[in-house]
């Protein structure tokens, strides 16, 4: 199991496909790993009432979210046999089409990595003090609901 240490959990702005290219790159080393499960959160481009989504502005209580991000990872490692955990969250605008959420579990075998991935996104859309704010072509603005 990867020692379990706070790391920076916020990106400013978009996840890019390099970050998550080189997140990937950078676990090859590790031999013991035998399954991924990566969940990249995208932002749509949804329409609402006759005008479409061209952008969602992220803020946090970014303290308390950088603590409830901790926690869930050390659950994480706790009810999984996970081998490494990896969450990345944008702040600040994320267009349409761009990443704005990453999880990335690892573990010896693929059930445990998938069962992980899922569970752990699940915990960040209910307890994380993120918010959106859609951002519309029109720019009006409107704060997301989350479904």
């Amino acid at each position: 199991m990867e020692k379990t240490k706070k790391h920076t959990v916020f990106v400013d702005g978009p996840i890019s496909p390099s970050f998550i290219a080189i997140s990937i790159e950078n676990h090859n080393r590790k031999t013991n790993i035998g399954a991924h499960s990566i969940f990249l959160g995208q932002v749509r481009n949804d329409k609402i009432e006759d005008q479409l989504v061209a952008a969602i502005e992220y803020t946090a209580y970014q303290e308390m979210a950088e603590e409830k991000l901790y926690e869930i990872r050390e659950d994480g490692f706790k009810k999984f046999p996970l081998i490494c955990l990896h969450i990345y969250h944008s702040l600040g605008i994320v267009k349409a089409g761009e990443i704005s959420l990453m999880v990335f579990t690892s573990a010896a075998h693929r059930k445990d990595a998938i069962d992980a991935c899922e569970a752990i996104v699940e915990r960040i859309k209910k307890e994380v003090p993120v918010w959106g704010k859609e951002i519309f072509e029109n720019a009006t603005t409107q704060w997301k609901v989350n479904t």
